[in-house]
């Protein structure tokens, strides 16, 4: 069974070289280094990560972000909040999608946050201060969120932006 932390960091290792460890992970996520160990697990068993080369399987993690996180992870939006922005609202959606000026954006609950919208439970906890350290990782969270939650155009343009991101070479 999935967990948020999975999606998260799927979406890390996506962006990372090979020279990652359980502990760099869990610095650079903020996501406890039992939850991180155990994450990766069952992404190598569903067969999205390849432990031993310490690589993602991009066209496996695509079709998997793309067509399932909707499902297993559906959006719920909750009461006005100050938050992060996410989906549509953030990077790089923002500058695809045109939204109406009255329209109360995604936002990801955060006392820190600087934007006010309609609130949507991250996948994990961690993911508005993860966003914060990694500004790519926040990127890629804003995308899926925009398959979890939105239209047929906004998932089109979430899709296609998701897809070139997974296919960029990761970091050295």
């Amino acid at each position: 069974m999935f967990k948020g932390e999975d999606i998260v960091l799927l979406l890390k290792l996506s962006a990372s070289g090979p020279d990652w460890t359980v502990r760099t992970l869990a610095e650079e996520t903020g996501i406890p280094r039992s939850v991180v160990h155990r994450a990766l697990k069952r992404l190598s068993a569903a067969g999205l990560l390849d432990e031993r080369r310490h690589r993602i399987n991009g066209s496996q993690a695509e079709e998997f972000l793309i067509h399932a996180v909707k499902y297993i992870f559906p959006a719920v939006l909750a009461g006005e909040s100050r938050g992060v922005p996410t989906a549509w609202a953030a990077e790089p959606l923002v500058d695809h999608i045109a939204s109406s000026p009255s329209e109360l954006a995604p936002v990801w609950p955060d006392p820190k946050g600087r934007s006010r919208g309609l609130a949507l439970r991250p996948l994990q906890d961690a993911v508005p201060e993860a966003a914060r350290r990694d500004p790519a990782l926040g990127e890629s969270l804003a995308r899926v969120d925009a398959l979890r939650l939105g239209d047929a155009r906004i998932r089109g343009v979430a899709a296609e932006l998701l897809a070139k991101r997974l296919a960029e070479p990761a970091l050295s």
